[in-house]
C-alpha cells in the first residue's frame, strides 16, 4: 500500500478541526482524541517519523502520540515540540459558522481548537518538512497529548512512563508568539460537611453544616489572607496566591437543620509552592476550627491538580526563544502541561501562535499572519537544538 500524501497546512489543520475531540469533566460531552492522533501519526509516519500511540488506561479512544526523527528518542540533547489534541466543549448556537469546519475569512482561520491549540501540529510539521532529509544529531520529537483541558491524564501517564526524553520541550499554547517561562498551579478542592438534620424550631435536635461550613469559609479567607503576606511574585499579573470560593450546595428545606453541605474552590498557587503541602495545611486548618463532635468533616481534591510552572530564566532555550522572537520570557495566568514536562528534567517553555484571549470562546480563530512567523521560530529552534 503506497504511503499516504501530507496534505499542505491549512488542509492538515482543516482535517484536525473536523476531527471532534472535546474533553469534558460531563461524561455526555466527553469524546476521545483517537481519531486526531491517528491522523497525525498517518502524517508523521509517512515523513519518516518513528510513530507510537500511547493508549490511556482504562479509555479505548484517548491515547497520546510520540513520534520521532532522526537519532533515537533519548539521546543526549533534542527539541520535543509538545501540544494536547482535545478542545473544550463549544456553545451551541452562538458560533457563526459550524465550529468542525475550518473557515477562512477577515485575515483568520476559524474553528474549534484553531487557537487552543490544534493548529499547532501542522505548524510543528511544517517546520519539520525542512528537516526530514538533514541529518540530525538530535532526535525531534512531536509530542500530542490527551485530555489536557480536564484531568491532565495523558501527561500524567507520560510522567509515569518517563517519556519523550529529551533535552528542551517547546508547548504550543496560545501565547501570541511571546515564549512564556512560568505559570501558576491549579487545585481545585471541595470541603465536604456531615451534621446531623433535625426540626429547625430546637436547634439541640441536629448539628447545623451550613453553619460549620460559615466557619471553614472564615478560615479560608484568612488562610488565603496569609498565603498573599508570605507569597508575593512581581512576575505575574496577579502577583499573589488565589483562592476563589466557587460553588456551595447543602440543605433541602428552610424547616429542617441542614445535615450535609459541600463548598468547592479552587487554588492557584505561585511557583515554589507544593500542592501536597497546601492541602496538609488546609486540612489541619479546617478540621481545627471545627469542635462539635457532630459534625464531620472530608476535604476532597477534585483533580490532582497541577503544579506551578518556573523555568531558568538563563536556560539556553529561554535565551534562544527570547532572541528569535524579540520578546522577554513572561509569565501567563492559565495552566498547561508544562510543569509535567520539566519534572522529567526536560528544559520548557510555552510558546505559541494563537492568542489565550481567543481560547474557550465561540467564533475562535488564528490570525493568518501568524502563521509564518511561528514557522520560522520553529525551523530555528529546531536548527538550534538538533542539527
Amino acid at each position: 500500500m503506497a504511503p499516504i500524501a501530507v496534505p499542505e497546512l491549512k488542509t492538515q489543520l482543516r482535517q484536525l478541526i473536523a476531527c471532534p475531540s472535546v474533553s469534558a469533566t460531563d461524561p455526555a460531552l466527553d469524546m476521545g482524541n483517537r481519531p486526531v492522533v491517528e491522523k497525525l501519526a498517518d502524517w508523521l509516519d509517512t515523513l519518516g517519523f518513528t510513530v507510537e500511540l500511547m493508549p490511556l488506561p482504562d479509555s479505548t479512544n484517548k491515547a497520546n502520540l510520540i513520534a520521532t526523527l532522526g537519532a533515537h528518542e533519548g539521546a543526549e540533547g533534542g527539541l520535543i515540540l509538545s501540544g494536547h489534541t482535545d478542545t473544550v466543549p463549544f456553545d451551541d448556537g452562538r458560533w457563526h459558522s459550524d465550529p468542525f469546519s475550518l473557515q477562512e475569512r477577515d485575515n483568520r482561520l476559524y474553528g474549534l481548537g484553531t487557537s487552543d491549540m490544534k493548529s499547532f501540529f501542522p505548524l510543528a510539521i511544517e517546520a519539520a518538512r525542512s528537516f526530514i532529509d538533514k541529518p540530525l544529531r538530535q532526535p525531534l520529537t512531536i509530542l500530542a497529548t490527551a485530555d489536557e483541558e480536564t484531568s491532565m491524564t495523558g501527561a500524567r501517564e507520560l510522567v509515569k512512563a518517563g517519556r519523550p526524553q529529551g533535552r528542551y520541550a517547546v508547548i504550543g499554547e496560545p501565547t501570541g508568539l511571546r515564549p512564556v517561562r512560568m505559570h501558576k498551579g491549579v487545585m481545585m478542592e471541595a470541603v465536604r460537611i456531615t451534621g446531623q438534620s433535625g426540626h429547625s424550631s430546637n436547634p439541640s435536635l441536629g448539628a447545623n453544616a451550613l453553619e460549620a461550613m460559615h466557619l471553614v469559609i472564615g478560615e479560608l479567607l484568612r488562610l488565603r489572607g496569609e498565603w498573599q503576606e508570605k507569597y508575593n511574585n512581581p512576575g505575574f499579573v496577579v502577583p499573589v496566591p488565589t483562592l476563589n470560593l466557587g460553588c456551595i450546595h447543602g440543605g433541602d428545606n428552610p424547616n429542617r437543620i441542614c445535615g450535609h453541605a459541600e463548598l468547592q474552590f479552587d487554588v492557584r498557587p505561585l511557583p515554589g509552592m507544593s500542592l501536597q503541602e497546601l492541602r496538609r495545611e488546609l486540612n489541619t486548618r479546617l478540621q481545627a476550627c471545627i469542635d462539635n463532635s457532630r459534625i464531620h468533616l472530608d476535604m476532597v481534591s477534585l483533580f490532582p491538580g497541577t503544579e506551578p510552572f518556573e523555568q531558568d530564566p538563563n536556560s539556553e532555550l529561554v535565551k534562544v526563544a527570547e532572541k528569535l522572537t524579540g520578546y522577554s520570557a513572561q509569565s501567563v495566568a492559565f495552566g498547561t502541561e508544562a510543569p509535567y514536562l520539566k519534572s522529567m528534567n526536560i528544559d520548557t517553555i510555552v510558546l505559541g501562535a494563537g492568542d489565550i484571549d481567543q481560547a474557550h470562546q465561540p467564533d475562535e480563530y488564528l490570525e493568518l499572519d501568524r502563521i509564518e512567523p511561528m514557522v520560522k521560530i520553529l525551523r530555528n529552534l529546531i536548527g538550534r537544538f538538533c542539527l
